[in-house]
């Protein structure tokens, strides 16, 4: 599959491009985010959580694990970071198969959890403002998701 690349100036842009993604998933969609402290992945989902109408405030669920936020469809943000083994039964698949948007951070260590088609956003910081965005689709829907945002 295709990787696409943005670059961002500042936080409002990261959210702005997961505003508009967030137009273009339905129900069952599963986002992961990689990137390293402080990259982004948090204000990408508050862009994301803005189109999706949800109104609360967006933080990092890192001690929590899984925050759940109402809106047009339910909005379920996952921070796995601290957990100690990613193969533990969360019950992930059932927010992955179920009536909301998954966004999940440090995806990686829950792998072989994951569903076989989602759409990778990698985070990478090039500088204090400046990020690159590489969407990565695995699956038909992600990809023409990916068309549909980078031709706008």
């Amino acid at each position: 599959m295709k990787t696409y690349e943005i670059i961002t100036d500042s936080a409002e842009q990261t959210m702005k491009i997961a505003y508009k993604l967030a137009s273009h998933l339905h129900q069952g969609d599963v986002i992961v985010l990689e990137g390293d402290l402080g990259a982004g992945k948090t204000t990408f989902t508050k862009g994301l959580a803005k189109g999706l109408g949800i109104t609360r405030n967006v933080n990092s669920p890192t001690f929590t694990i899984i925050k759940e936020y109402q809106g047009k469809v339910p909005l379920y943000h996952m921070d796995v970071y601290r957990l100690e083994n990613g193969s533990e039964d969360l019950g992930f698949q059932e927010y992955f198969e179920g009536n909301g948007i998954t966004v999940v951070e440090w995806a990686h260590l829950i792998a072989d959890q994951l569903p076989a088609e989602r759409l990778i956003v990698r985070i990478n910081h090039i500088s204090e403002c400046k990020r690159k965005l590489m969407l990565e689709p695995i699956g038909v829907h992600y990809e023409q998701v990916c068309k549909e945002i980078i031709s706008k």
